[in-house]
């Protein structure tokens, strides 16, 4: 999770959001309609809690999956829009935050400006990038681009050192693939081949839409390619990427010049403004093999892969064509999405990656109330005391490692709804003069300049690496701490004043689905500091390995498509945690008076009611190409194997329901994992 959030400078995040109705939802939370009762529990849970949902909610044109998630997202996105809108109408103080706000929601819904600008904003930077002449000339290119959050090659950010976890380190990243993905480009199955083709056949249009004749488009088109195959088959996967001390060699700037001598790196960071000795180069053996790619790189092809990085990551900003033909290849091509997102729900995206703690506070004050922070607060107390009542009853782990179990869980950081301190922006300039694809390069700077001066300093614990108007939560192991962004503290994950076992069985579970990924198979490799450290005896290392080994191998087998199975080893974090947060926040739940007083509601048990909210989560519609696109990416199971893979291995489960052996739902005892 660190690597991810930490790494990315995304300016254009897309919100979840979707259909214009939302379900009714019952006071004590539990909605009957998300349901299909005419299916049987036994033999699919998910259609049987989630069937209704999927008839009520059909997929929309603009989105390639529409869950649950997706629908609060909406509901968050209209409540972000109706801030702007109110802003939007004043006038302020030119280098207000409300100014730099309203100025740039004005500016991505100006739709005539930005048609009537087109490509020009980006000529300027093109011809620099045509003129180069050198390699030098090239590095300093890279230079400039990096200061404005564009990473040709490879990325770089600073996080902390995960073997020092109270300071900050640069650090670099591989990246350089417009897809994304390795597996796009290595890949020999028809589904990749077609993506591949479809691939070039995007940059060749975007480079016409740039303002390049027909052949030298598709010079470009086929230098961006070998260039990006290149630096795919140098990739880690992301299997691999989940292993943190395969991604960890922290080094000094001499050794690095000495392991990748191709790349002058020393007057690269002199340029960038950069002043340290030490940086972790996460995946060294592409690092190695960027350096000698751009060293080997003819100047033509290394000068169509810089304006590529520059037209790509500049699509949104250069008018309509620019960005449906964006669309047309990463939303259709890849997603199966039909039509793009309406213009206020990208110019509320922008605002969020841009100015997203100013837009945070407005939110919190108008729609997260204290009594909803105190609930959350106490539901957390009560599933910390549970994840260590399990912890104590494990029969598997030895009481030295139990004991650094609970040292880790009782300094858990807990950070709910939104920061105590907020980003300043004052140094960040939204000029309404200027061109929006200017506008968010002075973004990009800005958290370029963020991001550089936090290097070799202390981590500061209070930063939050999600807005609070996110629909999401995280855990990070390096600040051992779990977040509960104001955004998903609504329904169908938060009833404050609602029936308890609904609320453990949504909330509850992504509390515990938090916690336990300190305990996951990543997790786990980090202490109570947050230092990648070994606190395992031989022993219990081994019985959890092969505890995780079961859930690893029975997702495996899990066909998503014909043919196409899910791939338990990406996932197993998260299915551990799934697993992990669902029997956690039962334990927390049995000890509430409605389960020990059974207090039956709408003719469901408590335990019926918590399994039946666990799966609402879950609900949803996808489309094939985004199934394809999630089994090769996500690092989450499918949202019906969320549900379907996952519950048959929890014992309170199969009770509930009373599964027998013959249900397809059923698992025998002895197949099922168990590991927190």
């Amino acid at each position: 999770m660190k690597k991810y959030l930490l790494l990315s400078l995304v300016l254009l995040i897309t919100m979840s959001a979707c259909n214009k109705k939302m379900a009714p939802v019952t006071e004590n939370g539990l909605n009957r309609e998300w349901m299909d009762e005419t299916a049987d529990p036994r033999q699919d849970f998910y259609q049987y809690a989630t069937g209704g949902w999927q008839k009520l909610f059909p997929l929309p044109a603009e989105y390639g999956r529409y869950a649950a998630f997706d629908q609060l997202g909406e509901a968050v996105q209209k409540q972000l829009r109706a801030l702007v809108d109110t802003l939007a109408v004043a006038t302020y103080e030119a280098g207000s935050v409300e100014q730099k706000i309203s100025d740039l929601y004005k500016q991505v819904m100006d739709s005539a400006r930005l048609n009537a600008e087109g490509v020009t904003p980006i000529v300027k930077d093109l011809a620099a990038i045509n003129a180069l002449r050198d390699k030098k000339e090239a590095m300093m290119c890279m230079v400039e681009m990096n200061k404005h959050a564009n990473d040709p090659l490879f990325s770089l950010y600073v996080g902390a050192d995960d073997m020092n976890s109270e300071m900050n380190i640069l650090q670099t990243y591989q990246g350089g693939l417009g897809m994304g993905d390795r597996d796009y480009y290595l890949k020999d199955d028809a589904r990749n081949r077609e993506i591949r083709a479809k691939y070039a056949e995007h940059i060749v249009k975007m480079f016409c839409l740039a303002g390049y004749p027909k052949a030298a488009a598709q010079k470009a088109s086929a230098d961006v390619m070998a260039l990006e195959t290149r630096l795919a088959k140098a990739s880690f996967s992301r299997v691999e990427l989940r292993d943190p001390y395969k991604n960890y060699h922290k080094m000094s700037m001499q050794q690095l010049a000495e392991m990748a001598p191709e790349f002058d790196w020393m007057g690269y960071f002199e340029a960038l403004g950069v002043q340290t000795d030490s940086i972790n180069v996460s995946q060294d053996g592409f690092i190695r093999e960027a350096a000698k790619a751009f060293a080997e790189t003819p100047m033509p092809a290394m000068r169509n892969y810089l304006a590529w990085n520059l037209i790509n990551g500049g699509a949104d900003c250069l008018g309509d064509e620019m960005a449906e033909q964006n669309f047309d290849f990463f939303g259709r091509t890849m997603s199966g999405r039909e039509q793009m997102q309406p213009r206020w729900k990208r110019a509320v995206n922008t605002l969020n990656g841009s100015l997203g703690e100013a837009l945070g506070i407005a939110y919190v004050n108008q729609y997260f109330p204290p009594e909803a922070k105190q609930r959350m607060l106490e539901l957390v107390g009560n599933l910390q005391l549970s994840l260590g009542e399990r912890i104590d009853q494990l029969t598997w782990m030895s009481d030295e490692t139990k004991a650094r179990a609970h040292e880790k869980l009782a300094a858990f950081r807990v950070k709910i709804g939104y920061p105590d301190k907020w980003k300043d922006y004052s140094s960040l300039a939204i000029d309404p003069s200027l061109p929006l694809y200017e506008n968010m390069k002075q973004v990009g700077a800005f958290y370029f300049r963020d991001n550089i001066a936090k290097i070799g300093q202390p981590v500061d614990r209070d930063e939050w690496l999600m807005r609070p108007q996110t629909v999401n939560a995280y855990y990070n192991p390096t600040t051992n701490e779990i977040c509960f962004p104001a955004g998903i503290l609504q329904p169908p994950f938060f009833y404050k004043g609602g029936d308890d076992a609904v609320n453990y069985g949504a909330i509850g579970v992504v509390i515990g689905h938090e916690m336990t990924h300190g305990f996951d198979d990543q997790g786990c490799q980090y202490d109570s500091r947050g230092n990648l450290s070994n606190w395992w005896t031989e022993q219990d290392a081994s019985q959890f390995a092969e505890r995780t080994d079961v859930l690893r191998k029975y997702f495996d087998n899990i066909e998503v498509l014909p043919g196409v199975h899910a791939n338990g080893s990406l996932t197993l974090g998260e299915n551990i945690a799934d697993h992990g947060g669902l029997q956690v926040a039962f334990n927390a739940l049995q000890k509430t008076p409605q389960f020990k007083q059974q207090v039956a509601i709408d003719g469901f048990t408590p335990a019926q009611r918590f399994f039946i909210a666990y799966a609402h989560v879950w609900a949803g519609n996808i489309r094939e190409q985004e199934i394809m696109r999630r089994t090769n990416e996500d690092p989450h199971a499918l949202g019906e194997y969320r549900v379907n893979g996952t519950l048959p291995h929890i014992n309170a489960f199969a009770e509930a329901f009373n599964l027998q052996p013959g249900d397809a739902m059923y698992l025998p005892v002895e197949e099922r994992v168990s590991i927190w």
